[in-house]
């Protein structure tokens, strides 16, 4: 590969986890559906499964779950923090996929380890979890930074996503040690829990606060989950 090549190649993969990490650690985000030939927009708060598809907890009364059962095609804008006062300096990525119901429990939880408020209406049976799965992205860095990604740009290795999720179980019922450290070097306070770890970050939540803590680069396939943990949290 040229050097040309090789530095484009870098480039995208770096606008890939920049736009994975902002999906991952939004809370809220904008949904827009067609109806009609018409496009319709909608607040809606999104999680992400352990390779990165985006999971929503839509009620069946909304109009965009009405809109989604007709044409499962959509799209999710996720928007950052702008870096100075103009607010076209603030990073984002724009999600084109396609959406399904997922009747799947251990979704359903990783959704609520995020959003735990939601617990007060997840189990009423007008509620469903879906799940919308990327095939292209615009991300947009900042001032003259853009890239069009695909959906192996954007998702995880699937067969490494299971292996930390699997790995990351024990933790999810204890107490790390490091936990206090890196709330405490993010500036988050004490009596934070980890609900949620996956390869690219961890999800920590206080009540019905959550946050998210991304990692300074993804978990690789033949690293041993404990052994990144102890050198992300020195």
């Amino acid at each position: 590969m040229s050097e040309a090549g090789s530095a484009k190649e870098e480039q995208v993969k770096e606008d890939a986890w920049a736009a994975r990490c902002l999906l991952r650690a939004c809370r809220a985000a904008t949904l827009s559906t067609v109806w009609q030939g018409q496009p319709f927009a909608a607040l809606v708060t999104p999680a992400t499964t352990g390779s990165g598809e985006i999971l929503l907890l839509l009620s069946d009364l909304s109009e965009h779950t009405r809109h989604l059962r007709a044409e499962p095609r959509c799209n999710l804008l996720v928007v950052g923090a702008p870096v100075e006062a103009n607010p076209q300096t603030a990073p984002r990525v724009s999600i084109s996929g396609t959406a399904a119901v997922a009747r799947d429990q251990a979704l359903l939880e990783r959704y609520l380890s995020v959003h735990p408020y939601a617990e007060l209406y997840a189990g009423f049976g007008d509620f469903n979890l879906w799940r919308i799965t990327p095939v292209s992205a615009r991300f947009v860095g900042g001032f003259a930074r853009a890239a069009t990604l695909g959906a192996a740009d954007l998702l995880a290795d699937a067969t490494v996503a299971a292996r930390i999720t699997a790995a990351a179980a024990p933790l999810l019922t204890s107490a790390p040690v490091w936990l206090d450290h890196v709330a405490a070097r993010a500036g988050l306070g004490p009596k934070w829990q980890l609900a949620g770890l996956d390869l690219d970050g961890v999800d920590l939540v206080r009540g019905e606060e959550s946050v998210r803590l991304s990692f300074p680069r993804p978990v690789a396939a033949g690293e041993v989950l404990e052994e990144f943990l102890a050198s992300w949290a020195k």
